[in-house]
Formats: C-alpha cells, sequence, structure tokens
C-alpha cells in the first residue's frame, strides 16, 4: 500500500473514531484541498486543527511543527497518531494542552 491511500485510510479511520464517540467528523482534505487544510474535520471541534499520522515511524517534532505551520492561530493543534494495530494517540504542544486543562472543555468553544 502507498503512503498516500495508508494515509486516507488512517483518515478514514480517524474521522469514524470521532463519529464513533458523537463527534462527526470527514476528511478535510476532500472538501477544501490544499496546504493549511485539516486532514479531519471535526464541526464539534471547530478551534482544533487535526493533523493524521497513521504510520509505523514517528517524527512528533515535524508533525507538530506541520500541523502548527498549516493551522495558523487560534486553533488547538493535535496530531492524531495511530499505528497499524495500535490505538489512537494525540500529540499536542504542552502549552495548548494547559489552556485546555485551564478552560475545563475544548468543546466550550
Amino acid at each position: 500500500m502507498n503512503s498516500r491511500s495508508k494515509g486516507k485510510r488512517g483518515e478514514l479511520d480517524f474521522a469514524h473514531y470521532l463519529a464513533d464517540r458523537g463527534m462527526p467528523a470527514r476528511r478535510g482534505q476532500q472538501f477544501r484541498g490544499g496546504e493549511g487544510s485539516p486532514d479531519v474535520v471535526c464541526e464539534a471541534l471547530p478551534q482544533v486543527h487535526f493533523e493524521v499520522k497513521f504510520t509505523e515511524r514517528t517524527d512528533m517534532y515535524a508533525w507538530i511543527e506541520q500541523a502548527l505551520a498549516d493551522g495558523g492561530e487560534g486553533k488547538y493543534h493535535v496530531v492524531a497518531h495511530r499505528k497499524t494495530r495500535g490505538e489512537w494517540l494525540a500529540i499536542l504542544p504542552m502549552e495548548e494542552l494547559l489552556t485546555l486543562l485551564e478552560n475545563g472543555s475544548v468543546l466550550s468553544g
């Protein structure tokens, strides 16, 4: 499987993961396309820029840099990562996590 189709599969899987938890989501690239588009769009979490990585290798710092560059200011930048037989993990800058914890919830808007 090439990396593009594996990436698409990971994005669909993550969108379903969110939807199964009551947060309908869809792939972002297929609708908006281009640079800066999130990999997955979740209407319940409009302030979150999701970058999805479905790979065995990890390069967390490069992934976060990509999420920060693509998501811009005023967003929470989350890298959703999963290995083939692993669980979904969230990777985000510590300052953003602390802000989320201080505010209580990203759902409050």
